[in-house]
């Protein structure tokens, strides 16, 4: 599982409509980073894989934020204005369960229908992490055949289809592609609901929900408002 890409934006227009219900913006004491200024806490937070531009919440307007946050979702909209964009490359069975979480998300995909025959398939294509051949019911010498006899399979079919454009050959393929087949997606969501998916998908059984997780926490700001707790 891969994030590339990712980008964090709006803190301040946030921040801004944040204030606005008691028109309290002269209490405001957030701003762009200034150089040299807050360093430690500055270095803390930047991420080489993560694009944002750098922005300080003051202790005003993080002690609002944070009362907001645990005050629940009905008062910290704000958060719903704190935009993230990323590309994530996951097997198809993650992406099933993230598909749960509509509300406030945009995904575009790479395409099957388009894509799928374009390049080889091999085992490369798809997701194996935490594949422990110990656990299978099949001989763990035989495993590794019947994966490559799989992948070899569908590699057949792609070729087939590109050699006769016979639509028998793609039903084969799609019909027999596994869950683990990896897909990326340019995905977007706000700071709200990676909240919602932090709570909900933090003790989940699928490594990748921990992937993911691991992701948020390297978000700017993640552990003050993101992943906060009522003490």
């Amino acid at each position: 599982m891969k994030f590339e890409n990712t980008e964090v934006f709006n803190f301040e227009g946030a921040l801004r409509g944040m204030r606005q219900p008691m028109q309290s913006h002269e209490k405001s004491d957030s701003h762009y980073w200034l150089p040299n200024e807050h360093i430690e806490k500055y270095e803390e937070m930047c991420d080489d894989d993560i694009s944002w531009e750098p922005y300080y919440i003051g202790e005003n307007d993080m002690a609002l934020a944070q009362r907001l946050v645990v005050g629940g979702s009905e008062h910290a909209k704000f958060m719903r204005q704190i935009f993230v964009s990323v590309d994530i490359t996951a097997p198809q069975f993650w992406w099933s369960e993230a598909d749960t979480y509509k509300v406030s998300t945009v995904a575009n995909s790479s395409s099957k229908m388009h894509k799928l025959a374009s390049t080889p398939i091999t085992l490369d294509c798809f997701d194996l992490t935490g594949f422990n051949r110990s656990l299978c019911l099949i001989d763990p010498v035989n495993i590794d055949m019947v994966s490559m006899s799989l992948v070899n399979y569908l590699e057949q079919m792609r070729l087939r289809y590109l050699k006769t454009s016979d639509r028998a050959y793609w039903d084969e393929l799609i019909r027999w592609l596994p869950e683990s087949w990896l897909q990326t997606r340019t995905w977007t969501a706000n700071y709200a609901v990676l909240r919602t998916i932090f709570f909900q998908r933090r003790n989940h059984r699928l490594v990748q929900w921990h992937q993911f997780i691991n992701w948020i926490n390297r978000l700017p700001y993640a552990k003050e408002l993101i992943t906060l707790e009522k003490k």
